[in-house]
């Protein structure tokens, strides 16, 4: 017998749940990458996942609701890469450069630009409102310094910049928001 004690039922369903979840996000984000969203099914994500479809269908309703958690789970990731960043020039640097780079948002602006269109729309729909207070909780500017880096940074989804433009324009938004 183990000397430790068995961590609780729930904790360990809540684990696996999670695990599964970040699966099926990246199998999801590979299969995209490859023909977008609208050519994707939940059995090509499934396969990519290493999940069953049926795990896939316990976690979320359909393939519209998984690709709107999908959506919103970057969303936490960005804002996430963003918090750790060591200055807010390397903030608006990292953020740039994971949207410019990001090759499933590459293969939407090729294959759903009408997809990308609503993607880029500022809306008060709950995943442009948590948009919002992330970039407010990583910047910690005013709504009008606020409104240029998100429009900088939605600007680069359907046209990317280089690495080195991230981090030239990175430098210059920084230097000119927050001096």
């Amino acid at each position: 017998m183990s000397a430790e004690p068995a961590a609780p039922l729930y904790a360990r369903q809540t684990l696996t749940s999670n695990k599964s979840r970040a699966a099926i996000f990246s199998g999801a984000k590979a299969v995209i990458a490859e023909v977008g969203n609208y050519q994707s099914n939940i059995a090509d994500i499934a396969l990519r996942a290493q999940v069953s479809k049926a795990t896939i269908y316990n976690q979320f309703a359909d393939k519209a609701e998984m690709m709107e958690c999908l959506v919103e789970a970057e969303v936490i990731r960005l804002i996430d890469i963003a918090l750790n960043a060591s200055s807010r020039q390397e903030a608006l640097y990292l953020l740039s450069k994971e949207i410019s780079q990001d090759i499933a948002l590459r293969k939407l602006v090729e294959s759903d630009p009408l997809d990308i269109a609503k993607l880029v729309t500022i809306t008060p729909h709950p995943t442009w409102v948590l948009v919002h207070q992330g970039i407010a909780k990583v910047f910690g500017a005013d709504s009008a310094t606020l409104g240029v880096i998100l429009r900088w940074l939605i600007g680069q989804i359907p046209s990317p910049i280089t690495q080195e433009e991230s981090l030239q324009q990175s430098k210059r938004l920084s230097a000119t928001l927050f001096s």
